[in-house]
């Protein structure tokens, strides 16, 4: 999953930045208005965690454009204390919920999985297909009875793919999902992982579950 934080504040930007990524989401950060909406009106992001006091553009104006161009991905704000009028204009202008700062890193948490409940990005705690499930909250993979242990990058591209069962998905799609903006991600690097993964839950088991669309992508079914 990926999330965009658009706040001019670095230290609590970069804060924000480190925390959901030690949750395993994939983080882009911009520091001004514009550099926010250029990233949230171009690539393709779950979430976007955005100040409404910014420098260039506001919060509120870059809801109201994001908005007026069919843009809806879910915007939760983060105002100063006090700041009430903001947060009404805020959310008529489209964002869909907010929290003032200062605020405890749970809570912005679960108002993460709760706005994207909403907006269907996440449905289950568990996913699945044939044999093999992967558990959101437990971080946990099995196939079968067996427990299969994978790395942060391996679980994230696993759960894309079986959120995206039996649909092809292309390798810039995945790079977009599971890497920040700023990263130095080659097309040969998924075929690395996806061999890996194959190599953990394909390989020992006789039925092999993600395929190769050649010229297009990677499709995972049972």
């Amino acid at each position: 999953m990926r999330i965009l934080v658009v706040e001019d504040e670095h230290r609590i930007a970069n804060s924000i930045k480190k925390g959901l990524e030690q949750e395993r989401y994939a983080v882009d950060v911009a520091y001004t208005g514009s550099d926010g909406y250029d990233l949230a009106s171009t690539e393709d992001y779950d979430l976007i965690l955005l100040d409404i006091m910014l420098p260039e553009m506001n919060g509120i104006e870059i809801c109201k454009n994001l908005r007026k161009n069919k843009i809806n991905i879910p915007i939760l704000l983060l105002t100063a204390k006090g700041q009430t009028e903001d947060k009404v204009k805020g959310l008529d202008a489209g964002a869909d919920d907010y929290m003032t700062k200062p605020f405890s890193f749970d809570e912005l948490l679960a108002r993460i999985r709760a706005l994207t409940r909403r907006k269907g990005t996440v449905v289950n705690t568990i996913l699945s297909v044939s044999d093999l499930s992967l558990d959101k909250k437990q971080y946990l993979v099995k196939r079968g009875n067996k427990e299969i242990k994978l790395s942060s990058k391996e679980f994230s591209l696993l759960e894309y793919l079986i959120t995206n069962k039996n649909t092809i998905v292309t390798k810039d799609q995945i790079i977009a999902h599971i890497w920040d903006y700023d990263a130095d991600i080659l097309p040969n690097t998924i075929e690395v992982y996806i061999k890996n993964l194959r190599n953990k839950i394909d390989k020992p088991f006789k039925k092999p579950l993600i395929n190769t669309v050649r010229g297009f992508g990677y499709r995972i079914g049972g």
